[in-house]
């Protein structure tokens, strides 16, 4: 678990936003609908009932006209948090699911402590989110929830985010190392041209998701998470490798280029994750375990946070 300075420090950050809420609770986001916060939005001819106290005197002895002052109002905004507890995230000697419940305990403070709303998805159990608001003081309630996670078994991304419960706008982070077929393989269309085969890739999985959250007016927040292991490889030899989730097994010799051809293979995924999200607008952060936590929190998930 993450040390208490952290959070701490966190205090002073909050996640930053693409969309205004248009909800009806109280916080401290601006808001679509007018109210009595602090900045200004708008001027508008004056009506019978008006406050008087936001008339603009200046306004009517320059045009002989009453106009009242209309001000953004400051409502609670809603952060989800997509956490996958598959058992591929149950790897590492600094586990993935350790990570994971880090990040999500990162995500969940920032936003109870800026008065935002809560909610919390494990990605196989989407019909029981936590919705959680009301301040920092809620924080221990969140904890002791991911603190319940278990990672087993599979999980369908696509099918987890048409389950998240819309409340309008807002910011939807997803935590997982992405490595499932459905976000991972790049079905292509073949196409005949000049006598050669020119493969045109098809829409894949990721794409989708990132599009349907785009959709439902979500800034995507996506906390790509990786071993050590699975970042630098330091295998070698004859090797029987064996998939955590569905127990299929492939013989593989770890040589030289092997190890060349991973690494390629996972910087185009990486690009790839990293330049469909920007098309999005959200943002893309590759979290490894082996980074100590106050350096991924303050440093590499910076640009998560509005300073």
């Amino acid at each position: 678990m993450l040390d208490r300075k952290i959070y701490d420090k966190l205090g002073r950050l909050a996640l930053g936003m693409s969309h205004k809420s248009n909800l009806n609770m109280s916080g401290s986001r601006k808001s679509v609908q007018k109210g009595s916060s602090a900045e200004f939005s708008d001027f508008r001819e004056y009506m019978q009932g008006d406050d008087l106290r936001r008339m603009d005197w200046n306004a009517y002895a320059r045009l002989d006209k009453l106009y009242i002052r209309e001000y953004l109002e400051e409502k609670e905004a809603v952060v989800s948090v997509l956490i996958d507890t598959s058992a591929s995230m149950d790897y590492g000697a600094r586990s993935k699911a350790e990570l994971a419940v880090d990040l999500a305990a990162v995500v969940s403070f920032l936003a109870l402590n800026n008065m935002d709303r809560l909610m919390l998805y494990d990605m196989k159990d989407m019909n029981r989110p936590l919705s959680v608001g009301g301040g920092k003081n809620a924080f221990p309630r969140a904890l002791h929830w991911l603190e319940r996670l278990t990672f087993s078994g599979e999980t369908d991304m696509l099918s987890a985010a048409a389950g998240i419960k819309r409340r309008g706008p807002g910011v939807t982070v997803i935590i997982s190392d992405f490595l499932h077929p459905g976000m991972l393989d790049e079905t292509e269309v073949a196409k005949k041209q000049a006598g050669e085969q020119a493969a045109l890739p098809g829409r894949k999985g990721y794409e989708k998701l990132l599009q349907y959250l785009q959709y439902c007016k979500q800034r995507p927040v996506i906390l790509h998470t990786l071993a050590e292991e699975e970042l630098r490889i330091t295998l070698t030899g004859a090797l029987n490798l064996i998939d955590a989730e569905t127990d299929a097994s492939l013989r593989l010799t770890v040589d030289a280029r092997a190890v060349e051809s991973y690494e390629k293979e996972l910087n185009r995924l990486t690009e790839r994750m990293k330049r469909g999200c920007a098309a999005g607008r959200g943002i893309y952060v590759l979290c490894g375990t082996g980074l100590e936590r106050e350096q991924l929190v303050f440093q590499d998930l910076r640009v998560i946070y509005d300073i």
